[in-house]
């Protein structure tokens, strides 16, 4: 295992699912704390406000963890800031190219704009594109919870800078309270704007959910997906369409929508015919990081180096990334991946 596990540090990597929120440094946030000048709890110990433990029973309590983080990103410089801080942290990983999604309307609480979210968002991306050769892309989420006229404001921002920063779009939140049938107008209107779309779906909501996300809202990929295992007319339409799944292994365990690694279905799903990308979901309220992924991946479920390879390709085909870049991305991963000893048929 030392031996792949060297060679996965090596591997070029992609994470297309990675909340920005979720994934803020428990430093950073004590450094806003400080120039914000909000306080922080007595005991001080962040990452136990931030991160998830073992005890977690379900989505709704792994959410929770974001109500802590998202008081301090309230301002343009702390939107900038934890933007660029995502793509070093991918950096650090061997990452080539990310997508950050993020809620703009969580972050309009002290006055910014939806709009004005977005460009600072974009202009962390760009920075920490410039310093570290990631390339970086953001899809703005839609919240489940909220209503249409609050939503269709997201969508129109994000059309207006779709291509400048902005990839696609998505719906997230409490996928049990809110199931994706209450959102049918709303993607269509994104539809209309030519929006990619990806949908949170089958994570704390049944395979019907990613049916509706596809059948309905027009979703070109779906966010988890874990729960069609088993549940024949869904994985079919997913394999037919190859429509890829974005999952994130730790926090599917994490958040219950899988019970066991023994029980995690990536190698069914890859057997089955289904476009399966593997990303991290939040790096810190997880704790996780898209080679830790992996490895559990090689220890928990007999995936090979080569299923790794394919999977990271996966990621580059899927990716919401304008041409050229994207067509330069899949022949770079092709590239590096084959350098390595892993290169893969066509």
């Amino acid at each position: 295992m030392d031996e792949r596990v060297e060679q996965l540090k090596r591997l070029p990597k992609i994470d297309l699912h990675l909340h920005l929120d979720g994934s803020v440094k428990p430093e950073t946030i004590r450094e806003l704390a400080h120039q914000q000048g909000k306080s922080l709890p007595a005991d001080d110990h962040l990452l136990s406000w931030m991160q998830i433990d073992e005890d977690c029973t379900n989505l709704r309590e792994y959410l929770s963890k974001f109500d802590f983080v998202l008081p301090f990103l309230q301002t343009g410089e702390a939107l900038e800031r934890v933007a660029f801080e995502v793509v070093e942290q991918a950096a650090n990983q061997g990452c080539i190219y990310i997508e950050v999604r993020y809620a703009p309307l969580l972050h309009t609480l002290k006055g910014l704009s939806i709009e004005e979210v977005i460009r600072h968002v974009r202009d962390g991306l760009r920075r920490g594109e410039r310093h570290y050769g990631v390339l970086a892309r953001a899809i703005v989420i839609c919240m489940r919870h909220d209503s249409y006229e609050r939503n269709e404001a997201v969508i129109a921002a994000a059309a207006s800078q779709y291509r400048d920063g902005v990839a696609a779009v998505d719906l997230a939140g409490d996928e049990a309270g809110f199931p994706p049938q209450l959102h049918r107008s709303l993607f269509e209107l994104a539809r209309r704007l030519g929006l990619p779309i990806t949908i949170h779906a089958g994570e704390a909501g049944g395979a019907e959910n990613v049916i509706e996300a596809i059948a309905s809202l027009g979703a070109v990929r779906i966010g988890h997906g874990v729960r069609i295992d088993g549940h024949s007319e869904a994985m079919e339409l997913v394999r037919s369409t190859r429509t890829p799944l974005e999952l994130c292994p730790v926090s599917n365990i994490q958040t219950k929508a899988v019970s066991s690694w023994e029980a995690y279905p990536i190698k069914k799903f890859l057997d089955f015919g289904i476009t399966v990308t593997v990303n991290t979901d939040n790096l810190t309220v997880s704790g996780t990081t898209i080679t830790l992924e992996y490895i559990m991946l090689l220890q928990h479920c007999g995936l090979t180096l080569r299923d790794i390879g394919k999977l990271i390709r996966n990621g580059a085909e899927a990716s919401f990334l304008e041409e050229p870049l994207k067509s330069g991305l899949i022949d770079t991963i092709n590239r590096q991946l084959a350098d390595q000893g892993l290169q893969l048929s066509p």
